[in-house]
């Protein structure tokens, strides 16, 4: 079960309604590149991170219940995985995306998986 992994956490800092298109996005260990696109659709949150010459141009797909921190000011989001953990997430497809319940499955799974109780903005044993 992957609850609450596409909703913003509480203590997040995201403010409804805020653009966070542009904002650096920050990995565990560092940099992984800007948000193109952001959806603040109750359970069907996400940024969609531009990765640049990291993954050669590719586009990642991060539901919100993995941002950590947004800081306005900084125009910075912190996540709670890994460079590697973003890598291998299922590739993301602007079409397949759109509507698709078992893209979106899939993705949530693979961060579910990732999940450390006790790391902020993670649930407890129970909710995964």
């Amino acid at each position: 079960m992957t609850e609450n992994i596409w909703n913003y956490s509480a203590t997040s800092g995201y403010a409804t309604g805020s653009d966070l298109t542009g904002f650096k996005v920050e990995a565990t260990d560092g940099h992984i590149g800007k948000v193109d696109k952001h959806s603040a659709d109750v359970d069907s949150q996400y940024i969609v991170v531009d990765t640049g010459v990291w993954i050669f141009g590719k586009e990642v797909l991060l539901p919100a219940g993995t941002i950590t921190s947004v800081d306005a000011e900084a125009k910075t989001i912190q996540v709670s995985r890994s460079k590697d953990e973003i890598k291998s997430a299922p590739e993301f497809d602007k079409e397949k995306h759109l509507g698709n319940a078992d893209y979106h499955q899939q993705v949530g799974t693979h961060y579910g998986s990732h999940r450390t109780p006790g790391t902020p903005g993670t649930p407890g044993p129970g909710r995964i």
